[in-house]
């Protein structure tokens, strides 16, 4: 006898996949990570499935589930939820990077950033099927999965959104050198800022992050020289643009005890202060922010564009449309 798994709350397991008595919606999507528990996304994706059935009835049957999945077994419950049918995937901390090598086509914006976070079944339910021509193939082709990166765009739009700038016009200071702030600083590029000044403790990361950005520095829309810069946040430079855009890609502000990411009064005054952490809603960075006036959003924003575009991905309805529902639903 078939059971259907029905509260997609419910925090899911490998071993519940693995249940041949279990059974999902027809059209099953899920977000992995390790842990997951806090993840928003079912949240914010089944409000919105739920209010876009009621004008497209064929989505009434799609339901979005979270499952814990240890790093380890990430290539395991890539082949079950294929076998299982899922359509798509999210995937967050620590599978972006290790999916890479476990999805049988990526999308070229996505293998620039060096991540994924979002995966869509490719072909039918057989594992055999090959991979869609259009996107880089990669050498394993068993899970049958196509790998996107929306974190950019998630990024471009929620800043555009919360403190109405464009990254395209806007010098950029960048916090961080890790796996999203390249995600971010790969974006400002693409979008063609002025500059972009990237601040990091560890000068072995930064100079790594620096020479691996550096071809696309080099290709500025309009012809801009020497876009690309680093520096240490303890030695601030004299010459740090006015008026630029302050994005925080570091852990720094998850616990109240996180030293700051930079030290905002000694920068030229900014534009904007954008978090990508959402949780605390307000970090260190952006209480102090607040404190000297200054324009400021956390990263609420961004899981909900980001979000928004990967079920444009899956199921082609666009996701300026979906966004606000997104919203709607994380609105007590």
């Amino acid at each position: 006898m078939s059971h259907g798994i029905t509260d997609t709350q419910r925090v899911l397991t490998l071993a519940d996949l693995e249940q041949g008595d279990l059974s999902f919606a027809q059209t099953s999507l899920a977000v992995l990570g390790h842990p997951i528990a806090h993840s928003l996304s079912p949240q914010m994706h089944n409000g919105a499935l739920a209010a876009l059935a009621k004008e497209a009835p064929q989505l009434a049957d799609w339901r979005y589930y979270a499952i814990d999945v240890p790093p380890a077994d990430l290539p395991r419950a890539l082949r079950l939820l294929r076998k299982r049918g899922f359509l798509g995937l999210n995937l967050t901390i620590p599978h972006k990077v290790l999916a890479l090598a476990h999805v049988a086509e990526i999308d070229p914006a996505a293998r620039v950033i060096g991540a994924v976070n979002t995966l869509r079944r490719l072909g039918g339910a057989n594992d055999d099927q090959p991979a869609h021509a259009g996107g880089d193939q990669c050498d394993s082709l068993g899970d049958g999965w196509q790998g996107f990166n929306t974190d950019g765009y998630g990024l471009a739009a929620a800043v555009r959104e919360t403190l109405g700038l464009d990254l395209s016009g806007q010098p950029v200071i960048l916090l961080g050198a890790g796996g999203a702030a390249r995600g971010a600083a790969v974006e400002c590029l693409a979008q063609g800022c002025p500059s972009l000044w990237i601040a990091n403790r560890t000068a072995a990361n930064l100079e790594t992050l620096l020479s691996e950005l550096a071809p696309l520095a080099d290709k500025s829309r309009r012809g801009e020289k020497n876009r690309l810069h680093g520096f240490s946040p303890a030695r601030v430079p004299d010459d740090l643009p006015a008026h630029a855009l302050v994005i925080n890609a570091t852990s720094a502000g998850l616990r109240e005890s996180d030293p700051m990411p930079i030290d905002l009064p000694a920068l030229p005054r900014p534009a904007g202060v954008y978090d990508m952490i959402y949780n605390p809603p307000e970090t260190p960075l952006l209480h102090r922010a607040r404190k000297l006036g200054l324009p400021r959003a956390n990263g609420l924003s961004m899981l909900v564009h980001q979000g928004a575009k990967a079920l444009e991905i899956w199921s082609g309805i666009a996701a300026s449309r979906i966004a606000p529902l997104m919203q709607k639903s994380l609105t007590p």
